[in-house]
């Protein structure tokens, strides 16, 4: 280590470790889709979705993230891996850094979604304003992936040397600090993507793995700017036409109606699974 706490150590073993590494990140989160497959079938309400009891939500949001998120941070992970020379779990304390803030905002959601609720009642209702919430909420989306903030947050998450660089921590809790402050940026640069989720069906795989992909392609594609305005742009063609003709999206459970595409899943209590 250098006086600033910086690993001089030679990459080589970690490098080695690479492969066991990507392979471990991918494992989790293909179990997490697994799961998430499983505790959910049949769940999805659409907009306005039950979100159940919040220590089941939270648990469930824990292994979405984990679901949609691992991939698209498995190269930081990996290069927090090389730079920490491979010493012990470090790796590991990265990502349950990372996993825990996710965790943490899933749990701000819920109580935003909770106490919207509470105020607001069935004026949220989908026959009310609750179509023009969700698509509007889509819209918001749209528009933020053309801010500089979200051109802040996703640089740092796209070249992550310097933040790792800048804020190294030696040992478990410090590998923990960073995944956390490293999960921080990724919050600031994809909640708008996440409270989309949540207008189209926080319980739907189908939006799920859109969602996902898109985290991906913004993440790790060359053309940063061409991918976020196509994010902007399939963010607005569903914020548009969930307002005006929410039965023509494909895989779209409209309240009191039919998916887009199938029959309505029958309601199902949450309450605790």
């Amino acid at each position: 280590m250098s006086s600033a706490g910086w690993p001089v150590a030679p990459l080589r073993a970690a490098a080695r470790e690479q492969p066991r590494l990507v392979a471990a990140l991918l494992a989790v989160a293909a179990v997490a889709w697994w799961s998430t497959a499983v505790r959910m079938a049949g769940m999805d309400q659409g907009p306005g979705t039950d979100l159940g009891a919040p220590v089941w939500f939270v648990g469930a949001w824990v292994v979405m993230m984990a679901a949609m998120m691992l991939p698209s941070a498995a190269p930081v992970v990996v290069l927090y891996a090389r730079m920490a020379a491979g010493r012990g779990p470090a790796p590991h304390a990265f990502a349950a850094g990372y996993l825990m803030v996710w965790g943490l905002a899933g749990m701000a959601a819920y109580t935003v979604a909770d106490a919207g609720r509470a105020l607001c009642g069935s004026a949220l209702a989908w026959d009310g304003a609750g179509r023009w919430v969700a698509g509007g909420t889509l819209l918001v989306a749209a528009a933020y992936e053309l801010t500089p903030l979200k051109d802040a947050c996703l640089r740092r998450c796209r070249s992550p040397v310097g933040f790792l660089m800048s804020s190294w921590r030696p040992g478990l809790l410090g590998a923990t600090h960073m995944g956390a402050r490293h999960g921080a940026w990724c919050i600031g640069c994809c909640w708008a993507l996440m409270a989309s989720l949540f207008a189209l069906g926080v319980m739907s795989l189908t939006w799920m793995a859109l969602v996902a992909a898109l985290v991906l392609v913004e993440k790790t594609v060359p053309w940063r700017r061409a991918a976020t305005w196509a994010t902007a742009l399939v963010l607005l063609v569903l914020g548009v036409v969930l307002i005006a003709a929410p039965g023509r999206l494909p895989g779209m459970v409209v309240p009191g109606g039919a998916a887009g595409g199938g029959d309505m899943p029958a309601t199902v209590d949450m309450e605790m699974r």
